[in-house]
This record gives C-alpha cells, structure tokens and sequence, in this order.
C-alpha cells in the first residue's frame, strides 16, 4: 500500500473512533434506554451535546497507549509487556478507565491483578477473574489500533488484538478483539469489491464457529437478509433484544448485546460513515463502545474525506486523553496517525518516510496540515470576525478574516496547554503539563491573501494560562498579499503557554476582509521550567502542571506535602527529552525513602535518586522492579532541608546534594529520555519545596 495512502486511513481510522466515542457519550449511561433516547432525540443526524472541549474516554485511552508497548518493548512482543504497559502509563485508579472496583469492572480487576504480580495472559483469565468479567466490552473496545499497525493483514490483526485483550479479558472477550481488529485491517484494503457483508464474513473466519460471539453475529446478519429496508435496523434491534439482550447475559456490561449492535449498525450503516455510528447510537447500550469501533471501522474504509465535516469540526483533531503523562494527553490527531502509521510500517519491516519523524515521538510541535483535511487543533479567539477555518487540500489551513474593522483584532492559534476551565465536565480525569516553554522558537510560514480593504497588521503572540496576559511580537503590515515567514523566540511568562500563534489588528478606517494560509505552524528548542507549588491548583485529581499518582497529598504553606504506605508519584514537563538538570528542594519528615525522579518514561520506568534508607542515598533504576544502581552512606536528618539536583546525559548520571556531588554513574542499558518528577518508594512523608528543569542538549 502507498505509505501516503496508508497514512491518510490510519488517521481517518483515529479520526472515526474520536468522533463515534463522542457521539455516543452522552448517552451511555444506562438509564438512556433505546426507548428514551428516540423519545428525547428522535433520529440522531449529529452531536447531541456540545462541547468546550470533550475531556477524555477509556475508548480512546487504551487504544493509543497500549500500542505503545510496540515502542517501549524490544520484541517479541507478549501479553506480558503489554500487561507492563497498562501500568507504565496509568495513574492509579484515577481517570484512564472506568474503576468501577475489584470483582465489577474488568479493567479495574485486571489492573488490580498486575499489580499484586499476577502477569498477563493470566491477569484477564476466566480462570482468575470468572466468566462473567473476562466476557464485558471491553475486549473489543481497547483494540482498535492494532488494526491500524497491520493493515490489510487481518489474521495478524487479529492475533495481536487478541493477545493486546488477554491482558484484561477472555473467551468471547478475545473473540471480540479478533473480529473487530480484523474488520479494520481489512478496510485498508484496495478491492473495489469490498463490502461490509464480505468484511463481516471475512472476520468471522477468525471466531471459532461454535462461539456465542459467531452465533450472534450471524443471527444479525441473518435478519439483516430478510429485513435490508434501511429503516429496518429498529426491526432488528428489536430482535437482538428478544434474543440477545442484557437480561441474557450476566455484569454490567456484556459484549454480547453490544457485538450485536455493532454487526446492526455496520450492516444498516451500508458503508456510510455517519449512518453506521448514528446508528450504534441510537441503539442504546454502550453506545460510545460501539459508535467508537464503527467509526475506526467506517474511518478507515471510507477515509477522511468520508467523513461529513459536521463531525469533523467540532473534534478539530484535538484529543485529551489521561494517561500519567500530562505532556502526551495532549493529543494532535494528525501527529497520532503519523506515529500509529509509523509503527505499523516498523512491522512492516518498511523505511519510515523521513518526513514523519519530523515532530512525531517528539516534544516539538510540528504541524504541517498535509493530511487530507487536517487542521491540527488551530483555533480562533473570535468565530464571527474569523468564521471559517478549513485546510484547502494543498497542505495549508486557511482561515477567513472577515471585515476586521478599526480597532478590532482576532487571535489564530494553537493550545498547548489546558485547564480544568477548559472542559465542560471531568470524564475520566485528564491532566496536563504544558507543551511550550519561554524560551523556545516558534516559527509560521504561510502567506496573505487580500480580498479587501487597505492593511492589517500581524504579531506573532504567546497568551499566558493564569494570568491572562498577552505578549506579542514585533508588528509586520499587509497592504496587499504576501508571505509570511515569522520565526520568534517565546519570552518569560509568569504561569504556562495556553495559546501561541498569531495576532490580527485593524488600525485603518477601512475593514479588512482576506485570507491566511499556514503551510507549517512548528514550536522548539530547549525547555527550562519552574514548577513552584506555591502557583500549583489541584485539577483533576492532580496539579496545574503536574500528574501524580498514589499516596495522599496536599498543599500546603507553599509546598507539597506527599504521604504514602507504599508509592508517590509526580511527574511533570516533558516527556521525550533525553539530556537535563533537574533539581528540587525535599524535608523528610516520615520514613526513609524520598527522592527526585528523572528520566521517567511512565509510573514503571524511571530513575530515582534521593534518601533510600537510614544514612543512605542511592540511585535506583525502576523498570517494573527497583534497582538500585549505587548506593552511598550519607547522613541525613529528619526535618531538615535538602537540595538535591541530578544532571543526566546519554548515559551519564550525576547526582548532587546540597552543591556537592554525591555519585556518579554511568548505565550502558540507559532509558533514553523522559519525565522529571518527584517520588516515594516506600512510607512515609515528604515536604517537596519545588521543581527546577533545565534541558542541555546542544
């Protein structure tokens, strides 16, 4: 397959799930019966709620971080590694999934079971959990992106689905992943003859026959034959209610039932993307599960341009997701497929195009708009004064300045950073670090074009999070059409970036009407930073800039006071920076382990440096089990304030206390880049003063 075509369906793959998940959400919870949301809704066409912006969904969280035990794993790959995953990037029982308890939630069960050591495929078992738990959704609704990593391969989709689900589920459960994963590889596929009924038939080769997944699908299917009016779906829900209903199967939510609802809405849906996830909508029971993996399904077969921009624009190719690694929750669609794409290619054993490397697994903000109608999340301060942005299909975003008149300006721009402010609700609990830092060059290329009026003037602007305030660059005046080539180095802010981009002013008599075009929109450089906890809020069950994890934590008299049985985690800025210095001021109060965190790629993966028992300090290297790489007699005292700060490069770590260095070491198996943070790894209390970054690559 062409890598460019490849690229453009994994994206209208991620693209579908988004819009499918927040399609269905509003009407998920159970008391939205099928009856009640025809009676409240009548025939769905488009979203039924709005949004500032949709928090987050465990439909779209699993998807793109499970995946991510392809890059974080040498192969070959196992439940086990991807059972280590679910660990390394979930804060515990905050946000991600649903944590409905031990014994009713799957997920939180098979989280529950990694962390008492149970490893997977056992941790998901029939075996361990029961039948009933190992055989809820969500089998089928975490997998999506191992469809996309091998496509046109459905048996291998399958396979790696399956495994990807055993972590949590089994039986019909893995049943689910292997068909669903395997409709979704098939959709890459060229065949002019491609139809769902040959897709569904194709996947079911994959079931074993005498499974209760196979039986109600073919009833669906069987039905379907008899019944094939469009307006019919009703009849068939109708039947998947006497047959296969949720009185039928036992838990909170059975992927029985709703495997029915998905085969209806993809035979009823006929390849149209809005009718499929529209559907599975309005059928009720899970309906952001099965709108989800409709709309992947649907997403990739169709492509973007398959999908009807009523659906579109509201996502605006943002996500926020919630995993424990705040600078990777916020999520640029486009730059997502790039990465999902560039991992299915690695499998290929193909060479990645050079071009997607560039801002892809990477802190940089790079945005190029040169997938097929992509915007890449740019907003505008002002939907009346700059009504339409759209990307016009030659790898630039226009945007429309309409009738600017004196005194009047308009912001375009991109968000990197978000607060509890920001959303309309806390689904699933995400948290964010910010993505922009003072200090860094932010460059735009595009250009200008005139319809009317006499001149404009443009600022290159950064707008800060907490305070409001706006700095700008220097002024450059449009009398007609021309180029834009801004390159500006981002000043000191008092809190974090929440939008960089670009200012538009009217200063003549004469309105202005015209058009920008952004051919590439790109922030980088180096990153130094202050997390000072007197600034810090708590949101989302975390801080302003910070994700944490375990123990119980406050503020207090301008500090964070951190207590714990077991572990503490914080991690903040960026994720895949490699060399730094990282410093904070500590006073332990209770216990013997208090430490600075670094070079953390996620709650399982990291370095610790600090006190790690009495009169000892260590470096220790977590990767799923603690190792301590050096350890020093260093008397220390309760009470007393301690200044520890490590520099980190390549290999080489240097770990100092009070200005004095303590230990050097140098680890040939080095983890290559990640977070900084703070940490606990075992009881106690710590008073945590502060966090100072500075990033020393050349």
């Amino acid at each position: 397959m062409d890598k460019e075509l490849y690229l453009e369906k994994v994206y209208g793959g991620i693209l579908g799930k988004c819009i499918g998940v927040r399609l269905g959400a509003p009407v998920e919870p159970t008391v939205w019966s099928y009856e009640r949301i025809k009676k409240v809704y009548g025939e769905i066409t488009g979203y039924v709620k709005d949004y500032k912006n949709f928090a987050a969904d465990d439909d779209i969280n699993g998807p793109l971080f499970f995946i991510r035990a392809l890059l974080d794993h040498k192969p070959p790959l196992t439940a086990e590694k991807i059972g280590q995953t679910w660990l390394n990037y979930t804060r515990e029982e905050i946000g991600f999934y649903w944590w409905g308890g031990e014994g009713i939630s799957t997920e939180h069960t098979a989280y529950l079971n990694l962390k008492k050591g149970i490893p997977a495929p056992r941790s998901g078992s029939e075996l361990v959990n029961g039948k009933t738990l190992a055989e809820q959704i969500g089998g089928q609704i975490f997998i999506d992106t191992w469809g996309l990593v091998f496509p046109e391969d459905p048996s291998r989709a399958a396979a790696y689905a399956a495994m990807a689900a055993s972590v949590s589920h089994d039986g019909n459960g893995l049943h689910g992943a292997r068909f669903v994963a395997s409709l979704i590889s098939m959709a890459f596929s060229a065949d002019t003859d491609r139809t769902i009924a040959g897709m569904i038939e194709k996947a079911l080769t994959f079931l074993p026959e005498d499974s209760e997944y196979t039986r109600v699908v073919k009833a669906v299917r069987d039905f379907h034959r008899d019944h094939q009016r469009p307006e019919q779906w009703r009849d068939a829900l109708t039947f998947l209610h006497s047959y296969f209903g949720y009185d039928k199967y036992p838990g909170v939510c059975h992927i029985i039932p709703n495997s029915g609802v998905l085969s209806l809405a993809l035979y009823y849906g006929d390849g149209n993307f809005a009718r499929t996830i529209e559907i599975a909508t309005m059928c009720g029971w899970d309906t952001d599960c099965n709108a989800g993996n409709a709309g992947t399904i649907l997403g990739v077969l169709k492509g973007p341009e398959g999908i009807p921009d009523h659906y579109r624009k509201p996502v605006n190719d943002f996500h926020a997701a919630s995993s424990i690694a705040g600078a990777l929750n916020i999520i640029d669609l486009p730059t997502a497929a790039k990465e999902v794409a560039i991992l299915g290619i690695k499998e290929a054993g193909s060479e990645v195009p050079e071009s997607w490397n560039k801002g892809t697994f990477s802190d940089d903000i790079v945005l190029d708009f040169s997938v097929s109608g992509t915007t890449s999340g740019i907003r505008t301060s002002n939907r009346y004064l700059a009504p339409v942005i759209r990307n016009n299909g030659r790898g630039e975003l226009s945007v429309i300045l309409d009738r600017l008149k004196k005194g009047e300006s308009v912001r375009i721009f991109y968000k990197p950073y978000y607060r509890r402010k920001d959303f309309d609700d806390e689904r699933y609990s995400p948290t964010f670090t910010p993505l922009v830092y003072p200090g860094q060059t932010m460059k735009i290329k595009g250009r200008m074009e005139k319809w009317s009026g006499k001149e404009i003037s443009v600022y290159p602007f950064i707008l800060d999070s907490t305070s409001e305030k706006l700095l700008s660059g220097p002024e450059i005046v449009f009398t007609g059409g021309g180029t834009i080539d801004i390159s500006w180095i981002i000043p000191d802010i008092p809190f974090a970036v929440d939008e960089a981009g670009l200012l538009f002013k009217q200063g003549s008599e004469e309105k202005y009407l015209g058009e920008l075009f952004i051919s590439s929109f790109e922030i980088t450089g180096k990153k130094d930073f202050i997390v000072d906890f007197k600034e810090e809020r708590k949101e989302f069950s975390g801080l302003s800039r910070c994700s944490l994890s375990g123990g119980k934590w406050g503020l207090r008299n301008g500090s964070l006071h951190a207590q714990t049985e077991n572990i503490f985690l914080l991690f903040t800025g960026p994720y895949y920076c490699e060399d730094y210095c990282v410093e904070t001021s500590i006073i332990a109060v209770k216990g013997v382990s208090h430490c600075i965190i670094f070079r953390a790629i996620g709650a399982e993966r990291g370095y610790f440096f600090g006190f790690n028992g009495q009169n000892t300090a260590a470096l220790i290297k977590r990767d799923h089990d603690n190792t301590i790489l050096e350890e020093i007699e260093f008397p220390w005292k309760k009470g007393e304030l301690y200044k520890f700060k490590v520099q980190i490069s390549g290999s080489d770590i240097t770990c100092i206390i009070n200005g004095e260095v303590v230990l050097s070491y140098s680890d040939s198996d080095h983890f290559p880049y990640g977070m900084a943070g703070l940490g606990k790894l075992g009881a106690g209390e710590t008073i945590f003063k502060n966090i100072i970054f500075h990033e020393t690559r050349k």
